[in-house]
């Protein structure tokens, strides 16, 4: 968790970093589509300050008013930054909308297009460090802080592209024009970012791949059971939640069912090692001969 805390803090000096980067750009330039660039990056830096007041959120242990922690705290955040994606394009549509009523002529685009070339550079290898590492910690707040920036790096290229075209044809409408294009595409950024953090919200299971490994775990491990049925996954940040029915003999002693319930749980916890699991054990006449057969 510490190492997810650094990431999220490194996210807020980077955000400043290139928030300034990309203010200069459009000081000296005077373009809408620069100016719409830099507003955008203030929603960076926003969202990675909400990133990381989530993140020490969800890093809480489980109390008596949140028994089964603060995980989900993470997915608040993350929907919090669809959200202000979204705030974000709309503003770029509206000032695209007024630059293109009124085109002009740009100051010094050079030096302005090469400093957000360098803001843009910036944000792709940092986008790469949250997106990567995020889910390697599985953190879906640095996951989708670096979506948001990776819809940070496409506005930075479709804004330099039509700049640079504005300024090597005379027609400054494409400054504008340009902006509106990309802010629509980051529209489409901020939904799916929403989107994915909703499913979280609601409960949804562990992907394919991962309920196939846990059923295969739950085969392996759980002979002297006649089989698992009833199992139900979800996942809220780092942890995924996993419970099931073990239906076993019905002589099988106290101890003896305990002892295939340990053995389960810890093939699982060695894959997944933030899961938490809880194991209903019933008697033979429980047998639904359905769901995980014990091979």
């Amino acid at each position: 968790m510490t190492t997810t805390i650094r990431i999220a803090a490194g996210s807020i000096a980077v955000g400043l970093i290139v928030l300034m980067l990309k203010t200069l750009a459009w000081w000296l330039t005077g373009s809408v589509a620069l100016l719409s660039d830099a507003l955008e990056s203030t929603v960076n830096v926003a969202t990675a300050i909400a990133a990381l007041v989530a993140i020490r959120i969800a890093a809480r242990p489980a109390d008596h008013h949140h028994p089964y922690g603060h995980h989900k705290a993470e997915f608040f955040s993350a929907v919090l930054e669809g959200v202000m994606i979204i705030v974000a394009a709309l503003l770029i549509l509206r000032e695209a909308w007024h630059g293109f009523q009124a085109p002009r002529e740009l100051d010094a685009p050079l030096p302005g297009l090469m400093i957000n070339i360098l803001a843009g550079v910036l944000n792709a290898l940092w986008c790469r460090v949250l997106i990567t590492r995020g889910r390697t910690l599985k953190s879906p707040a640095l996951v989708a802080d670096g979506h948001h920036l990776l819809a940070d790096v496409v506005t930075s290229a479709g804004v330099v592209l039509g700049v640079a075209l504005a300024v090597w044809t005379g027609w400054w409408f494409l400054d504008p024009l340009l902006a509106g294009i990309v802010a629509l595409n980051i529209l489409w950024s901020g939904w799916k970012v929403m989107a994915s953090s909703l499913s979280g919200l609601m409960d949804e299971a562990v992907p394919d791949d991962i309920l196939e490994t846990i059923r295969r775990i739950i085969s392996d491990r759980a002979t002297g059971a006649i089989e698992a049925h009833d199992l139900r996954t979800r996942h809220a940040g780092r942890a995924t939640f996993i419970d099931f029915h073990l239906v076993v003999e019905g002589e099988t002693t106290v101890a003896r069912a305990h002892e295939i319930c340990d053995r389960i749980e810890a093939a699982l916890k060695a894959k997944l090692p933030e899961a938490e699991i809880t194991i209903h054990v019933e008697p033979e006449h429980k047998a639904k001969h359905s769901g995980v057969l014990v091979l």
